[in-house]
């Protein structure tokens, strides 16, 4: 049997011949009496327990309307309906009406978020939410400094994060908690559950059997507002995992590959559903580290069955109750026997190998036993400058100890690391955790440094200082993301993604064609030696150090809290509503930009310096597509200004354009808005005056966040015709006033010369996004609703 297999057919069995895990598993049945225990959904909030009678009693609905096998992501889906009896109910085609159990915010997104809710005039949120600080640290020289330095900087910011979190219900985690998917593993995430968070790899939470999605943060101000979350019917992909986990290949290699048959846009719009005997010898944290990653391959989310490891992290994370609970729940948190899948992919783990992905893109995947023939092939530069392991993917203790096992190896030899090598804690427990069982000691040992518990690096916080931007040179990290600059600015970086074990090895030898599977070193003492396979423990024998409490309760009264916001601030700024749609057509709206190639969120609003405009809209929007490649010119933030026929950047000809009354649109090519859910990139171009994105196709999020700004998001109907729109061109979006969701909408096409043409466009807005778009932005419309209750 092969390592992988990809069948395409429109639904194929997809569960047949699961072997049974330890906890029995059947069709499920309804259990009444399962609602009658109250067992909290976290030990950090009262008064707020798990309902798994809404989903039992749900999915008796579902599936006497359905009346077919389930699978996992359906069961925990359908049983989130807001209205089970009336919902249309087709996978891909129908918009779910959906209530989660929870939000959770990191701090970049949550000011925006937190923006919004405050627009609504609401006094608490309805679920239980979350914020967690820690994409404002950057990098510098190690976690201390570091930390206290963006406390320092960021006071501002967090103040306000702070009483507004006070104020409003929210549970508040402190700068250097640790990143917020860790968080929420460590105490939020339970099987069976739904979160939506602010954040694309909000999906980690799926290695603990919750449906957990990444969006923008108006989606999470309709559900902390106690609206229903609307969602695409997810597809389901099945990935059958058979034979065993073992030597170098860890859980990071099973997405690595995923990614590589699938590509950055082949989950679009589906679930991932793990499954098969190959699950049980993943660690529930490997399970999260899949699940992480799911968002480089577009998926909605990713997610594994409930099973033993699931159970034995919970209990060691002070979680035993929710446990045996979910234990007496399980027979819905497993897919049915004999359920369907859209799409299914089979990995034989006895013959997976480790994998290095990249450069420049997370799903260019190569096997170890061909990189370096790939390294010299493609003359990418061989010389690994940057080790970097740890972030929200590949931070867990499990990650730690085997690579402190293989540094402890390497410094029996009396090797330090050639290559620079930086460790990120995911969280203030396991870098507790850690320290105390010597691994903190294991890597500075052979030259490592340790970052503060935070995003740091795997989001642009890195001050990198060992080569000068424009300088071509590759950096190897166990992150999930490695698009052009993503990390350090640099585009000439060449960023490869790999596990934490092959990062931790190939230090030492300062060399991307080295193989620790194959391949020796020298030691100190002149003597070759090959690495043994690395060992770790997948929970700590000791239990998990807490480390320093970092978290702040919100306070029981909050009448009389003040949230935090100086009208003289350059970093925070309230918002004002974006004018409602006028029921005209949008005539000569001329092409900003016609963007060529990816266009990811990073290209239409950067991170790194920008980070700290996040709660200032007006500030923020000065780097609004300003990494997006012009087609007519080959260049960057270099746009041609129709009015006056000048050259000038982008946010510059966008402002001049919006301060003269003139409606603007973008131009896309495929994926356009993949990667993060930052919704800046759909605000900062409404902001901006823009009306429409054109494009060959969306990344689900960033669609999403365009309708809840009051934008229109339309596909070329014909891709092909992408090629017929320049820069120069104006374009008109025609019969608006008789639009109705689902049809056709007409575009006309005036060129330099005068010339015109028509094409058509198409669109997945329904009824509910048209009144977002009438309204000028969905918090319009919420704003509104609210003044008339």
């Amino acid at each position: 049997m092969s390592s992988s297999r990809l069948v395409s057919s429109p639904l194929l069995r997809g569960a047949a011949g699961l072997r049974q895990s330890m906890l029995a598993r059947s069709m499920a049945t309804v259990q009444s009496s399962i609602g009658d225990k109250k067992v909290p959904m976290s030990n950090l909030e009262s008064g707020k327990f798990v309902n798994y009678q809404r989903i039992e009693d749900n999915l008796q609905v579902v599936r006497s309307r359905l009346n077919r096998p389930l699978t996992l992501a359906e069961k925990i889906v359908y049983g989130h309906l807001d209205n089970p009896h009336e919902q249309e109910i087709e996978r891909g085609v129908s918009y779910l009406k959906l209530r989660p159990d929870r939000v959770a915010c990191q701090d970049a997104t949550a000011q925006m978020a937190i923006l919004q809710f405050m627009s609504a005039g609401l006094p608490q949120t309805a679920v239980p939410t979350s914020v967690h600080c820690d994409h404002l640290i950057q990098a510098q020289v190690g976690g201390e400094k570091d930390l206290a330095r963006a406390i320092d900087i960021n006071k501002e910011v967090y103040d306000f994060l702070a009483t507004a979190c006070a104020k409003y219900g929210i549970g508040f985690w402190k700068p250097g908690s640790g990143i917020i998917h860790q968080i929420i593993l460590e105490n939020y995430a339970l099987p069976g559950l739904m979160m939506i968070g602010t954040d694309s790899h909000t999906p980690n939470a799926g290695g603990l059997g919750m449906v957990a999605c990444g969006v923008g943060g108006a989606d999470a101000v309709d559900v902390m507002a106690n609206i229903p979350w609307e969602l695409k019917a997810p597809k389901v992909i099945g990935v059958y995992l058979d034979g065993k986990m073992s030597g170098w290949t860890t859980p990071k290699d099973v997405i690595l590959k995923v990614a590589g048959i699938l590509t950055v846009k082949g989950g679009t719009g589906a679930i991932i559903e793990y499954h098969g005997p190959g699950v049980e010898s993943l660690s529930c944290t490997g399970m999260a580290t899949i699940c992480n990653m799911g968002a480089e391959i577009g998926a909605t989310t990713s997610l594994f069955p409930f099973n033993y490891r699931m159970s034995k992290y919970l209990e060691a994370t002070g979680r035993a109750p929710q446990a045996r609970y979910a234990e007496e729940f399980n027979h819905n948190l497993q897919p049915d026997k004999d359920c369907e899948y859209d799409q299914r992919i089979e990995i034989n783990l006895n013959e997976l190998e480790p994998h290095i992905n990249g450069p420049f893109t997370p799903d260019l995947a190569t096997p170890i036993s061909k990189f370096a023939a790939e390294v010299k092939k493609h003359s990418w530069p061989s010389e690994l400058k940057v080790g970097l392991i740890g972030s929200c993917t590949n931070s867990s203790y499990e990650d730690m100890s085997r690579s402190a096992s293989i540094a402890r190896e390497a410094a029996s030899h009396g090797l330090k690391a050639k290559s620079a090598f930086t460790i990120t804690p995911g969280s203030e427990q396991v870098r507790a955790t850690i320290a105390r069982d010597g691994f903190i000691e294991a890597f500075e040992d052979i030259g490592g440094v340790v970052l503060a518990n935070a995003c740091g690096p795997c989001i642009g916080q890195w001050d990198r200082k060992d080569v000068k931007k424009g300088e071509v040179n590759s950096i190897l990290s166990s992150y999930n993301r490695n698009f052009t600059g993503r990390n350090d600015a640099n585009p000439a970086t060449h960023a490869f993604v790999t596990s934490p074990d092959l990062v931790t090895a190939l230090v030492f030898a300062g060399d991307l064609t080295f193989n620790p599977l194959t391949d020796s070193l020298k030691g100190a003492d002149g003597k070759e030696f090959k690495f043994s396979e690395p060992s770790g423990h997948e929970l700590p024998a000791k239990g998990y150090d807490p480390g320093e409490n970092t978290f702040q309760a919100p306070p029981e009264n909050s009448a009389s809290v003040q949230v935090a916001v100086n009208p003289n601030s350059d970093r925070l700024q309230l918002l004002k509503p974006f004018p409602a749609w006028d029921g005209k057509d949008i005539v000569d709206a001329p092409v900003l930009i016609k963007a060529q190639g990816k266009c990811t969120t990073d290209h239409i609003s950067a991170g790194g310096p920008w980070l700290k405009y996040r709660g200032h809209l007006e500030n923020i929007s000065q780097n609004c597509l300003i990494g997006a490649i012009n087609a007519d010119n080959g260049e960057a933030n270099k746009v041609l200004n129709q009015e006056t026929g000048e050259f000038g950047a982008v946010p510059t000809v966008g402002a001049y354009y919006r301060d003269h009354g003139i409606p603007w649109v973008v131009v896309g090519d495929e994926n356009y808005g993949e990667g993060s859910s930052r919704e800046h990139a759909a605000l900062e171009p409404r902001f901006l005056g823009g009306r429409a994105v054109l494009c060959r196709s969306f990344a689900r999020i960033h669609e999403t966040n365009l309708k809840k700004q009051g934008m229109l998001p339309l596909w070329f109907k014909n891709p092909a015709d992408y090629d017929k729109i320049s820069g120069t061109d104006k374009v008109s979006i025609l019969d608006l006033q008789s639009f109705k969701p689902g049809q056709d909408i007409k575009i006309e096409i005036k060129h330099k010369d005068g010339s015109k043409e028509q094409i058509l466009a198409t669109s997945s807005i329904n009824e509910g996004q048209w009144g977002w778009f009438k309204a000028g932005s969905a918090l319009n419309m919420m704003a509104a609703a609210a003044k008339k209750a």
